[in-house]
Formats: structure tokens, sequence, C-alpha cells
């Protein structure tokens, strides 16, 4: 009978944490502290183990003293290199053997990206073959900010590891994503458990918020303005004012076809509060359907509002059969993403700035970068930075007048004889439609031409460029505010006003 280690998860399925000998299992983090406190609880439920660690000193990860585990366990540095990475194998060989147990290495998700495909094949190869000739388990838990890279590269290994699997904070709880795990004679893949976290013990969550009652489920509580002035289709039709009422009306439901209205973009924040509350309130049986009357929703606000709990958002585009087509497609659905419980975090973690319009050249620079860098966004997909040339006519300190951005994470300054523009989570294909709404002008008769960039090294480097200005040549670039332009302007009709001269009137018979 093969001996098998347990990874100590509480509440969770044997089979999904049992690690077999010899076996090879893979777990990433996203979260250096959520690595250390993973490690630290196998550790616990372990009579024999061995510790390495190329991340961080494995004397840290034991500090204080884990409850439970073994009294003495062997601990090991590794380099963080390369070549210490390589000759890890022949390492195993003449030092470890089936008495050291389970064997965890704890390492750095950078440390990975040092190997290319072939050397990590490789790596991976001959590991597994070490570990079957010592009859070894060896347990690699990986953090940092490119672990998402690693785990899909990892995908390719099937047949040379045992398990892979992936643990990732969500706010308010841990999501631990199974790729597939060999245990017991049993394989087992594509599962996702929901964990929590106290005195640095991870357990599952069981929220299965499942619908109280169906009786409503053939029912549709919507905004009158999302039926384009037509009558109720049907007696489960409820019409209602505006989103309020429907948001009040639904507190009362179980699984019926909720529709909100979305006119204007200033109302995402408030739709979003409506949703997020009916989610967490009335659980995963209702169907919550937003319609575009209007409105152009930017990528961000898409995630967000998905993000709360919405099932589908019906483009302004869309016909009425189209919509409704989408609707009769809900029936029967139950829904099944992860609604954190804080909205405020789910909201500072999609939309991470909160301002817009105009900034002097330094602080648009700053807030661009700290965006850019924000590793919850999508890769590619923060935004657009867009250089726009005024035609001869104008100056950009006259385009500014002309600039309105709506939306929080919209950004313009000037540079020299160009406008700069940055557009937080907007996509390529949406610029036009963006500058449609950002300019009271048609923009197209205002510029002459423009440069758009919207990978994100590229925008890096575009902002590592207007950053090597002077602060004195930035200052120079700042346009006046409103308040001190009139006061100079008027200090300057003050100076060249001529002094007053007495003027003696005569009576009207001299005057002759």
């Amino acid at each position: 009978m093969k001996n098998s280690f347990s990874l100590g998860l509480l509440h969770v399925q044997p089979e999904l944490t049992a690690l077999q000998t010899p076996g090879c299992y893979w777990v990433t983090c996203a979260r250096q502290d959520d690595a250390r406190t993973f490690i630290r609880q196998v550790i616990s439920h372990q009579q024999a183990v061995t510790l390495i660690s190329a991340d961080q000193p494995p004397r840290d990860l034991l500090t204080p003293d884990p409850v439970g585990g073994p009294d003495r366990i062997p601990l090991f540095s590794l380099p963080k290199s390369k070549r210490s990475l390589l000759q890890l194998e022949s390492d195993f060989l003449r030092t470890l053997g089936s008495k050291n147990g389970l064997v965890i290495f704890n390492s750095s998700a950078a440390q990975w990206d040092k190997l290319d495909d072939a050397e990590l094949t490789r790596w991976i190869k001959g590991m597994r073959h070490t570990l079957h000739k010592r009859k070894l388990t060896l347990l690699i838990v990986t953090s940092g900010s490119t672990t998402i890279n690693l785990s899909n590269n990892l995908q390719r290994y099937f047949r040379q590891l045992d398990g892979v699997a992936h643990l990732g904070f969500q706010q308010d709880s841990w999501q631990y994503r199974i790729n597939w795990w060999y245990a017991a004679e049993r394989l087992l893949a594509d599962r996702a458990i929901r964990l929590g976290c106290e005195a640095d013990r991870f357990f599952t969550l069981n929220e299965n918020q499942e619908p109280l009652s169906l009786n409503d489920e053939q029912h549709y509580l919507a905004d009158k303005i999302v039926l384009e002035g037509a009558p109720p289709l049907s007696r489960q039709w409820q019409l209602f004012d505006d989103n309020e009422q429907v948001w009040l009306r639904a507190q009362q439901a179980n699984a019926a076809t909720v529709i909100f209205s979305l006119t204007r973009s200033d109302l995402i924040n408030e739709l979003a509060k409506f949703v997020h509350s009916l989610r967490r309130g009335r659980g995963n049986g209702l169907k919550i359907v937003v319609r575009e009357m209007g409105a152009s929703l930017r990528y961000s606000d898409e995630r967000l509002l998905l993000a709360c709990g919405v099932n589908v958002i019906v483009p302004t585009n869309a016909p009425m059969s189209r919509f409704l087509t989408t609707l009769e497609g809900l029936q029967g659905q139950v829904f099944n993403r992860r609604v954190p419980a804080s909205l405020e975090a789910l909201t500072a973690s999609l939309q991470p700035l909160h301002e817009k319009g105009y900034l002097r050249l330094d602080a648009f620079c700053q807030s661009v970068s700290q965006l850019i860098s924000n590793t919850l966004l999508p890769e590619n997909d923060k935004g657009l930075l867009v250089a726009l040339r005024p035609v001869p006519q104008l100056k950009p300190q006259q385009i500014l007048t002309l600039c309105k951005p709506r939306r929080f994470g919209d950004l313009v300054t000037v540079l020299e004889d160009r406008v700069i523009l940055f557009l937080s989570s907007c996509r390529y294909n949406d610029l036009d439609k963006a500058l449609k709404y950002i300019f009271s002008l048609p923009h197209d008769e205002l510029f002459a031409n423009r440069m758009v960039w919207f990978e994100d090294n590229q925008i890096l480097a575009e902002v590592s460029n207007i950053k090597k200005l002077t602060p004195m040549a930035i200052q120079d670039l700042t346009p006046v505010s409103e308040t001190t332009r009139v006061a100079v302007e008027r200090r300057h009709e003050a100076q060249e006003r001529s002094a007053p001269l007495p003027i003696t009137l005569l009576p009207e018979n001299e005057s002759r």
C-alpha cells in the first residue's frame, strides 16, 4: 500500500488533500503570505517533513513554531539562481531518502521565469524520475505576481505532475482551484473550493445559497423603460417606474428574473449597489439582467456589474427580439460565481483610480504608472494612452476647455503641443466612442493626428519618457487655472488703462 500525506485543509474531501508516494504536486499562490500560511498548515499535519526554501529563509517560515508537526524538521536553503534550480535533482539524489517523508519546496515564481520551456520540461521529467527512485513525495509551493503565467505553463505536464492547484485571494475569502489531483487511485479535475482562514489555518466555507422557493421562477420584475413603451408581455410581468422600485420589489423574490435599465453612465455605482445587495441577500436563484438604454459601458463597468452578481448585460444595440431571446435563455439557470461580501473592496480592486479630469504632468504620470502596475487588473487591458495634436488653429490649452472626462480613471494633461489622455479600461475599438463623449465638439475636427498606446509595456515606456522632463519644464507646460488667468487679465487691463483726466464743462452760452 502506498504511503500518503495530507495538505491539512480543514473539512475538505480527503481525495482533494491527499498526496501519494511517490508523487510530485505543484500549488501556486498569488500572495507570498498565503503561501507561507499554506506551508505551515501542511507541516503541522505531518509526522516527517523536509523543508527547502528558495524564496525566504526556511527558519522564517517556521517562526513562530507551527501548531503540531514533527519535533525535528531538516531545513535547506536554495540560492535564487537558475543554476541551483537545475542542480536540485542531483541534490535530492545525494541528500534525501524515503525517511525524509514529505519534501516541501518553497520558491518564487520569478525563479521559474528563468527557465525556458525546454529546461522546465527536462526539470520536471528528471525530478519525477528521482522521486520514483527515492520513493519521495514533493510538494512545490510557488508564489509571486507571475504565478498566472506559470500555472498556464504547467497545464502541459498532466502526465508528469500528479497534481496542480492554485490558491487565490478574493477580497474576503480564498479560492482553491484544482486543475487536477491524483491520489488514492482516483483522478479528480476542475474543482473549486472556497476557503476561509483563521489562526493560520485554511478551512472550507459552505455558502450554497439555493433559492428558498421556485414559486416565482416565471416572474419578471423590470423597469418599464426596458420594454421600449410596450405594455407588460404577460401576467407574469411587473413593470416599475425606476430601478429603485425594481430593487425594492426584488427584496421578496427568490428565483424571478430581475431586469434593471442603464440610461446614464453616472448611475453605474448605484446600480452596482442594487445588484450586489440582491445577490448577497437573495441568493443564486435570481436571474439579474441589465439592459443598456443609450449608455455606453466601459470594460471596467461591465466587470464591476458582473462581479456584483449580474447574469447578463444586454448591449444598447441589441434589438427587442434579441433582448427577449436572452431572457428565455436564462430560464432554469442558477448563478454560480463568487460574489465578495464587501462592495467597497470589490469596487476598489476593479476601479483603482479615483481621479478624473485634468492633472499636472507629474501627477498624471504617477497616476497612470500606479494603475498600469496594478496586478489585479487584466494584463494589457488596463486602458489606452492617447496623444492628440490639435489642428493649427487651436492651442492645447483651448482644447482643455472642450474636454470633460466624466468617468473615474479618465485623465488628461498637456505636453508641449499635444493633449495627452489616459482612458482607463477603454478598449481600442471603443476609442472613437469615448472621445465623442469626452469632447463637446467632434474630435476629428479638433485634432490633426493622434497616437495610441494600449499594451502595458508601451504605456509605461511612454510615461517614463514623459518623466524625463525637468520639474521646471513640467511647471511651464502646466496650464494656468481659470481663477489665476482671470486675475492676471484684470491686472494687465488695469496697467494698460490710461490715467483719468479732469474735464471742465462750460455753460451752454459759452460753448457756442
